[in-house]
């Protein structure tokens, strides 16, 4: 990998519960290069969006403390004061969001609120913003433009309205950005059409891409490298080749069998996430895993270990002088007849 344009170390976010102290995000690392596309998959509720919404902080604080290292272009974004991340967040770094319906003000018309979204950031007359709204409602892929200015939210198709949120997320041409299962509500021709949006301009603006989804469909198509995240913690990680071929965590062998070409057929992934209020010690995933022996379930989340050049897995199982095989041979097969898993938003 190229030097990042993102690094994450450390990332911890928590909440402050009348139960007590709830650990969303627990010292996870992460980072994402220029031009890169970077993953971050797993059930839902597994701190996906939490890990994401901390890095340019806007998880809100209280009742939320975002604690570790988040350095954008060398700079830590976590040591920068409010009003100098509002000149990076939605400009440098922008976010399309999960739901658009909820996005966006239904009170104003979809061209004010792009132009909106530019002059925030830049000093700009009307005339000059209204016409960088149009071009970048064309470029999104949204026919007749310029009549469709004036028109309000409700009046776009689901999808439109998505591409309506991309072309907010461009105003300042960004270097990284973040998409929460942006195609989550779509059907899978617009989805398609979405995902194939979102490469084409991350080839003409060279933006790196941090995209959160618990599709795995969706990740084979866009992802250059993978970030499983299981309970707040980051159960494997590496290049997208490598995880759909040799996934290494046991988790990472569940998730991939909710894959219908794999082993989809019934049932899910035995069991629930756990409270994040009392977690487990050990390994976050041994209550729910076969594979699971007592070294799994003392101590805290074992470290990473390289299974493979460039891929790496928290799990007992490779530590040295242990028989990895035992969860090597878990590996998906597609013409396996054995206990096929649903999907991973189950």
């Amino acid at each position: 990998m190229s030097t990042p344009l993102l690094e994450v170390e450390d990332l911890t976010t928590t909440f402050s519960t009348a139960k007590g102290a709830l650990t969303a995000v627990d010292g996870i690392d992460f980072a994402v290069a220029e031009g890169e596309t970077v993953c971050i998959v797993g059930e839902s509720g597994s701190g996906k969006t939490v890990a994401t919404e901390s890095v340019t902080r806007i998880v809100k604080e209280p009742p939320g403390r975002v604690e570790g290292s988040v350095r954008f272009k060398g700079r830590d974004l976590l040591e920068m004061s409010e009003p100098e991340l509002r000149e990076i967040r939605g400009y440098e770094i922008a976010h399309i969001f999960q739901n658009p319906q909820e996005a966006m003000n239904h009170c104003y018309t979809v061209g004010w609120q792009i132009v909106e979204a530019l002059q925030i950031h830049r000093d700009v007359a009307d005339e000059t913003a209204r016409a960088k709204a149009i071009d970048l409602m064309d470029r999104v892929g949204i026919a007749n433009a310029s009549s469709r200015f004036d028109d309000y939210p409700h009046e776009f198709s689901g999808g439109q309205k998505q591409r309506v949120m991309i072309a907010m997320a461009l105003v300042g041409d960004p270097d990284l950005l973040i998409a929460d299962e942006p195609t989550t509500a779509l059907d899978v021709t617009v989805q398609a059409q979405i995902l194939r949006l979102l490469e084409d301009l991350q080839a003409e603006f060279d933006m790196g891409i941090l995209f959160v989804t618990h599709d795995l469909g969706v990740v084979a198509e866009i992802a250059d490298r993978i970030v499983v995240m299981y309970a707040g913690n980051v159960m494997e990680r590496g290049d997208v080749l490598d995880i759909f071929e040799r996934p290494a965590h046991p988790y990472t062998q569940r998730l991939l069998n909710c894959l219908p070409e794999i082993g989809g057929r019934k049932g899910g992934i035995p069991g629930t996430l756990p409270d994040p209020l009392d977690p487990p010690d050990g390994c976050r995933f041994a209550p729910r895993c076969e594979h699971a022996v007592d070294a799994c379930v003392t101590g805290d989340q074992p470290a990473e270990i390289e299974v493979n050049p460039g891929q790496r897995a928290s799990c007992v199982h490779y530590r040295p002088g242990r028989d990895d095989s035992v969860v090597r041979d878990g590996i998906p097969d597609a013409d396996a007849d054995g206990e096929g898993v649903s999907s991973a938003d189950d």
